[in-house]
Formats: C-alpha cells, sequence, structure tokens
C-alpha cells in the first residue's frame, strides 16, 4: 500500500506526512518535498511498542509503559537502535517515537508497522488542519491524501526525553 510513497493524513492535533521508514527512498522524497533539514530527524509513530524495535534500543518495562500511557499524545526521544538510519534520526543518538492513539492512523500503522510521520507544513510554515491546506501546500507532490477528522489535541505534540522525562518541546497549538 505505501511502498516508497508519501502520504498525507490527520492525526491527533494536525495532518502528518509520511511514508514507510524502510525506504530511504520514501524518506528522502519526503524530506525533500516538506524541505527539511534532515540532520533534524523525523518522528516515527506506531500503534505498539514492538513495532518500533527496530529503530530504537530495548526498553525497560517503565519506559514501554510510558510510551504507551494514555492521555494527550506525547513523542518521545527514545535510545537508537545500534546503526539506526541517520535518515530518520537525523544528527542524535535518540529516535523520536510516539504510540498513537489517533484511530486512522492506528489503522494505517497495524497494517505497515512504524511509519515516519512529520507535520505536513513546508519548513518554517504552521501545519495543515485540513486536507484542503495538505493540497494547497504539496498539490501532486504527494502520493494522496487519507481523508479523516484530526483528534482532539490542538496542535503537535509535546516532545520529551525518555530516560530523563525533560520536555524538549511542549505541546503546540496550532
Amino acid at each position: 500500500m505505501l511502498d516508497g510513497k508519501v502520504l498525507a493524513y490527520p492525526t491527533e492535533g494536525v495532518w502528518g506526512l509520511g511514508c514507510l521508514p524502510n525506504r530511504p527512498d520514501a524518506v528522502r522524497r519526503l524530506l525533500n518535498i516538506k524541505q527539511r533539514d534532515p540532520d533534524k530527524g523525523l518522528i516515527l509513530i506506531a500503534a505498539r511498542c514492538e513495532d518500533m524495535e527496530p529503530y530504537i534500543q530495548p526498553l525497560a518495562e517503565e519506559q514501554q509503559a510510558k510510551l504507551e500511557s494514555p492521555g494527550e499524545p506525547v513523542t518521545w526521544l527514545v535510545p537508537a537502535a545500534e546503526g539506526a538510519s541517520t535518515l530518520l534520526r537525523g544528527t542524535h543518538a535518540t529516535q523520536a517515537v510516539r504510540i498513537t492513539r489517533h484511530s486512522l492512523c492506528r489503522a494505517l500503522c497495524l497494517g505497515v508497522g512504524a511509519l515516519v510521520s512529520t507535520s505536513a507544513n513546508p519548513e518554517g510554515t504552521p501545519p495543515a488542519r485540513t486536507s484542503e491546506e495538505v493540497r494547497e501546500m504539496f498539490g501532486s507532490t504527494i502520493d494522496g491524501i487519507v481523508e479523516g477528522p484530526l483528534g482532539g489535541a490542538s496542535g503537535s505534540s509535546e516532545i520529551r526525553d525518555l530516560l530523563t522525562g525533560r520536555v524538549i518541546r511542549p505541546a503546540q497549538t496550532a
């Protein structure tokens, strides 16, 4: 379904752009479409922690519980797996991951495992909040749009360090 493609879809609080993380060609294309510096790294989403195993170091039970905890969406910075792709983690020793609670994102992930998920916006502009905004921003440069509603969050997810709990970026209102 997603093999080599870049799709837009609604997430918890903003529209996202995604592709399969094990397809470097698609990841490079996504970075190019978004005009994102590859050194910054990308977020991976999944429906289950085990789908993150190729990309992150093994987790203790309490760490896994944090990743899977319900509530407001949180993206966690987790120590990257040995040899993890710099296309995904950028210049960081961590990989940004989120276990998604958004029903459409969960369904996508249950079909493919982990998914690259970055906000649908060219670098430096506000993220799209509707499919119409996605079409205006990206037109035919993406392969498709998965229609559906945003989740209940008011914007982009909070980012925290899993090992320290430190907030790296507070939740952002779109």
